[in-house]
């Protein structure tokens, strides 16, 4: 999923829930999930060179300057406050994909991020068909629009 998806969902769940022991643990079932949905993201294509690495992380980019201005949409727009409930959750949301980051942009193997990459590939389904693959992704946060 993208970490439009992801980190929606984390803020919503965080937002919600209010209590971050029972919070964390409920946002990274989601975030695995999301990607046990069919769903295009921007890594789709990288293991087979359909995509570079630059072109991915150039979508990321744009994906997670998205994803902050719907948080801010959702959340903060109009609150005196800052919204950290949200923000933490958007951030548990997309753990597990910064903990995968370094091995798929830099080639680096951490050594604490082998399990939780492994448990990663079990759950991810990404398809290569754009539209498709956007669609969950779409009504996810759609839902979590009109449901916060």
């Amino acid at each position: 999923m993208l970490s439009i998806a992801h980190g929606v969902t984390g803020a919503f769940i965080a937002t919600k829930i209010g209590n971050p022991l029972i919070s964390f643990p409920i946002i990274i079932a989601s975030h695995f999930f999301e990607d046990w949905l069919p769903h295009w993201d921007v890594g789709t294509g990288l293991s087979r060179g359909l995509r570079t690495k630059k072109d991915a992380f150039l979508y990321e980019l744009v994906d997670l300057a998205v994803m902050s201005a719907l948080l801010y949409w959702f959340w903060q727009l109009g609150n005196p406050e800052i919204a950290w409930q949200a923000y933490y959750g958007a951030f548990v949301g997309l753990l597990p994909d910064f903990i995968a980051a370094p091995k798929v942009f830099l080639n680096i193997n951490l050594f604490f991020a082998k399990p939780i990459d492994k448990l990663h590939d079990m759950f991810h389904n990404s398809i290569p068909h754009k539209l498709l693959g956007l669609i969950p992704q779409a009504i996810v946060v759609l839902v979590i629009y009109f449901l916060r």
